[in-house]
């Protein structure tokens, strides 16, 4: 029977972040976080067990937001390569995202500079969402200028964390707070050749049409104004598949 996704945060999980942590924080009572961790996890679900690791983190790490980020930085590793390797690789990094998730507005500066980095080795879509929900157009001004980063994860991450109805993720409409912007992120990345990313903005789009149909073909328009590259065709039929009224 295959391992379902769930069972990947155990105790093994816990004992290779422990180890990783306790080599940049010596204090670090690593045989209390595995135990904590393996006594809980059990009988929870996907989400849960996220949520159990980040207790785990607040409860045997500095206490401190700031420094837990600095060891946290220091355990990244290598970034991916390609646009394989999120979730076979890095996979383990996803309760430290959570963890992020749970206290990124605590510091602006720092969580924006962490998740940049944290999405080129796993994905920092989920710990991008609440500062989006704090403050739509500071977050938007970001992922404008990550979305011309030289990094395809980077580039993906400026789509995907905005999605109105991310996966794994509960549904967000801030993004039509400061539609403009949001505009502005998907035609630069209309054209990328990149199917990782293209998926995303055609994802991205098709979320929209469920929402707001009307914005979604304001784009559509907009971009069909010129000659449309091959991405952007792909693009647009892959964002238009929940469209009722197909021509």
């Amino acid at each position: 029977m295959a391992k379902k996704l769930k069972d990947y945060y155990d105790g093994d999980c816990a004992r290779l972040l422990g180890k990783k942590i306790k080599k940049h924080y010596k204090v670090f009572d690593i045989n209390s976080f595995i135990s904590y961790i393996e006594s809980n996890v059990d009988d929870k679900k996907f989400m849960e067990r996220q949520d159990i690791f980040v207790d785990a983190f607040e409860k045997y790490m500095t206490g401190n937001y700031n420094n837990d980020i600095e060891i946290f930085t220091k355990i990244l590793g290598p970034e991916l390569s390609v646009a394989e390797g999120m979730f076979t690789q890095g996979w383990w990094l996803w309760p430290v995202g959570r963890y992020v998730e749970r206290h990124g507005l605590k510091d602006w500066d720092l969580t924006t500079a962490f998740i940049y980095e944290l999405t080129k080795r796993f994905t920092g879509e989920f710990a991008i969402r609440p500062l989006l929900n704090a403050n739509p157009k500071k977050t938007l001004e970001l992922l404008l200028i990550w979305s011309k980063d030289k990094n395809l994860h980077v580039c993906r991450l400026a789509s995907e964390g905005m999605r109105i109805r991310l996966p794994w993720a509960k549904k967000s409409l801030a993004v039509l707070e400061e539609v403009e912007l949001f505009k502005a992120v998907l035609t630069n990345l209309k054209d990328d050749k990149e199917k990782f990313v293209m998926k995303s903005v055609g994802n991205n789009l098709n979320d929209l049409m469920k929402e707001n149909p009307l914005i979604a073909d304001e784009i559509i328009e907009e971009w069909q104004k010129e000659d449309l590259s091959k991405s952007a065709q792909w693009i647009i039929k892959h964002g238009s598949r929940s469209r009722k009224d197909k021509k």
